[in-house]
C-alpha cells in the first residue's frame, strides 16, 4: 500500500557505494528513514539526492510498511521550494545547525499536525525574511513548547529562571537557575512572534551566550539530545 505524505528532510548518509539513506520527519508517521538504492549508480539517478538537501520540504509517496526500519520512496517532488535557504551563505548556516537539532530532538514515529506545521511555516518564514540573526533563538524556544517543556510564564516577574523546573522562581533553587541578561532576553522572547524579531537588539556575544543556556535547556528535557557538531562553526558565524 502507496502512502502520501508531507515531509522535511532531517540528515542523509551514504550506505554502501550507491544507496543513501535520508531521515525525514513527516506529516503522517514523524520520524522515518528511508532506503534510496541505488542513487549514485547514474547521472539520471543521482538527480535525486538533489531533492534531499536538509530541511527541504518534500512531497513524498512511499511504500510504508509498520515494522520495517528502513521505508522506500516511490515518487518524491518538492512541496515548497527554499528561495535563499540554501544558497545564502548565513541561512545555510541555520539550516545546518537547526536540520542536526531537529534530528537529536526528534524521535516520535506518530503523526503530530501541530508540530508539522510549525516546522513548515517558520521555515518559510525564514526563507522569504531578512531579519533572521536571532530566528535560531526563538525557534528553538517555540519548538519546546511543542516538545513538552515550554517555560512556565506563572511567575514570570520572578528574578530567576530554573532551567532544570521550566519555570520562573523568586530564590535561586538550583545551579540551572538563570538570571541578569539571559533572563531578560528570555522573558522578550516570550513576549515576542517571529514578525517582531526586528525588535530584539542583542550583540553576537550575548546571543552566543543565550544560545548555550537554550541548548542546555533541551538536554536537561530530552534525555537523547546531544548538541550539534555545528555549534562552534555557527557561533563563528553570528558572532
Amino acid at each position: 500500500m502507496f502512502t502520501a505524505t508531507k515531509a522535511i528532510v532531517l540528515s542523509k548518509i551514504k550506505y554502501k557505494d550507491n544507496d543513501l539513506i535520508v531521515k525525514c520527519y513527516t506529516q503522517k508517521e514523524g520520524i522515518v528513514s528511508y532506503l534510496l538504492r541505488g542513487v549514485f549508480k547514474s547521472k539520471k539517478a543521482y538527480s535525486k539526492v538533489a531533492y534531499f538537501q536538509e530541511l527541504s520540504q518534500l512531497h513524498l509517496v512511499t511504500d510504508h510498511k509498520g515494522k520495517r526500519g528502513l521505508q522506500y520512496i516511490k515518487e518524491v517532488k518538492t512541496s515548497y521550494l527554499y528561495s535563499t535557504l540554501h544558497t545564502h551563505v548565513l541561512k545555510s548556516a541555520i539550516v545546518m545547525f537547526l536540520a542536526e537539532v531537529l534530528s537529536s530532538s526528534l524521535q516520535e514515529e506518530e503523526q503530530n499536525d501541530t508540530l508539522f506545521n510549525f516546522l513548515e511555516a517558520t521555515l518559510q518564514w525564514l526563507d522569504t525574511n531578512e531579519t533572521y540573526a536571532n530566528f535560531h533563538l526563538l525557534f528553538l524556544l517555540n519548538l519546546s513548547k511543542h516538545l513538552g517543556f515550554y517555560p512556565d510564564k506563572t511567575a514570570i516577574d520572578a528574578p530567576y529562571f530554573n532551567l532544570y523546573d521550566g519555570e520562573f522562581q523568586y530564590l535561586k533553587e538550583s545551579k540551572y537557575c538563570i538570571s541578569g541578561e539571559n533572563l531578560i532576553l528570555l522573558k522578550q522572547l516570550l513576549g515576542t512572534n517571529f514578525d517582531a524579531l526586528e525588535l530584539v537588539k542583542i550583540n553576537g556575544s550575548q546571543r552566543q551566550a543565550f544560545l548555550g543556556v537554550m541548548l542546555l535547556y533541551f538536554e536537561l528535557h530530552l534525555g537523547a539530545f546531544k548538541k550539534p557538531k555545528s555549534l562552534q562553526v555557527f557561533n563563528e558565524v553570528f558572532s
